[in-house]
């Protein structure tokens, strides 16, 4: 009778470390998968449909523009940036461009 006990007792012992093994083994390969995941779904938002292109204002004809069409430019590129078209560094070339003209 020993002997049995001291086998039941083996063999639950085996099969409680393999079940802990396996679980480990399980909850790491589920959080790689999940990484994966992530990456993958990051990536297809990279290559989603860049944003539209922000449209820029037609050249003047004449090299002296006048103060009020350089006003309504600035403003209108102050919008667009508020809307989040354009970004800081477009914004102060935009701006920099028109005020040079």
């Amino acid at each position: 009778m020993p002997g049995l006990l001291r086998g039941v007792a083996r063999t639950a012992a085996i099969a409680g470390t393999a079940t802990a093994v396996s679980g480990r083994v399980q909850r790491r390969q589920q959080g790689r998968w999940a990484a994966q995941e992530q990456q993958q779904a990051a990536a297809q938002q990279a290559y989603a449909a860049p944003p539209p292109a922000a449209a820029a204002p037609p050249p003047a004809p004449s090299a002296a523009v006048d103060m009020e069409t350089k006003l309504a430019q600035l403003k209108e590129l102050g919008q667009l940036q508020q809307q989040g078209v354009l970004n800081q560094l477009e914004f102060d070339q935009q701006k920099a461009r028109i005020l040079a003209q």
